[in-house]
């Protein structure tokens, strides 16, 4: 494990965290398996929720080498097939669950569809956790103050993320950088969305978003070299000025879900004037992703779409 360099919060200030299951999807690597790790050292149950059991055990054994008693769990989860997530959600034994962290995701190169025929970004990053979220909610209402913290991306604020209704799996067009940025934003828009309804609902269960800035992960193995090239580990001390290690961007992670002070629809993200690195602070959440009516009409298209409804207005 890369040791954090970052000053700041960190999560031992959240204190123990012993008795609190916590569900981390994509959890076999980078930020998620950063994430499960520091949960672990703090006390918690973790379950991994992984596509790859296989390199899921493995990341279990990683985990345990830091937090050789705590209790880790692996559970397959694929959140591009709607038939794995409902499948996930029966098995799972746990009466409540204090933390779902939605971390998993892709960057597709190329357009391509997943199993349940939905553009392979928008309905991995998007419409997988909408589901697991909306089939999980009863369980984590039946925990005391469980969070559900959604892991956007600062791509969600170029001037090619919006939400086009009219194309939302990019039918008409696919170009990689502008569909994740896309799947992002419907990301970030679905947390602010989800905190606005549990509070109206009355519920004790509050939704949270992180970015993790510019992160040293396997999520650009599809890309270009150059692009892989600039975010290799090896090349860390070259391009550290706008890239960290998974330590660290869990980190922000990490505060949505521990910070004793935090509150629902808050984001977390790099702070200072780059926001790819950093230590975590709050963020200002990208203007559309505030807007009640775009997060109503996102939603509905979820519902219809992934035919998982919950929360209704």
């Amino acid at each position: 494990m890369v040791q954090s360099k970052a000053r700041g919060w960190t999560p031992a200030q959240a204190g123990e965290q012993s008795g609190r299951v916590a569900v981390v999807t994509g959890a076999n690597s980078g930020i998620g398996l950063e994430t499960a790790r520091a949960l672990a050292v703090a006390g918690a149950t973790v379950v991994l929720a992984c596509r790859d059991v296989g390199r899921a055990e493995a990341a279990r054994a990683a985990v345990a080498e830091s937090a050789p008693d705590a209790e880790v769990r692996v559970e397959r989860l694929d959140l591009a097939a709607l038939a794995s997530i409902a499948e996930f959600a029966e098995r799972l034994p746990d009466p409540a669950i204090d933390l779902l962290i939605n971390n998993a995701g892709v960057m597709a190169s190329a357009r391509g569809e997943t199993a349940d025929g939905f553009e392979t970004d928008f309905g991995t990053n998007f419409l997988g956790p909408f589901a697991l979220t909306g089939l999980l909610l009863d369980r984590l209402a039946a925990a005391p103050a469980a969070r559900i913290v959604t892991v956007g991306s600062h791509t969600d604020r170029t001037p090619s993320a919006r939400l086009d209704f009219e194309d939302l799996q990019s039918e008409n067009g696919f170009r990689t950088s502008r569909t994740y940025a896309r799947s992002k934003l419907a990301v970030t828009t679905f947390m602010v969305e989800l905190d606005r309804r549990l509070a109206a609902a009355g519920s004790s269960v509050r939704a949270l978003g992180a970015h993790p800035g510019g992160v040293r992960t396997g999520i650009l193995n599809q890309q270009n070299r150059l692009l892989r090239a600039a975010f290799d580990e090896r090349l860390a001390r070259l391009t550290n000025w706008f890239s960290q290690s998974p330590a660290d961007g869990a980190r922000a992670i990490l505060r949505a879900a521990l910070d004793p002070e935090a509150q629902g629809g808050d984001y977390f993200g790099p702070g200072g004037r780059n926001p790819l690195v950093g230590p975590p602070e709050r963020v200002p959440i990208t203007r559309p992703a505030l807007d009640p009516v775009l997060g109503g009409r996102l939603w509905a298209e979820a519902e219809k779409l992934t035919g998982i409804r919950y929360l209704g207005p």
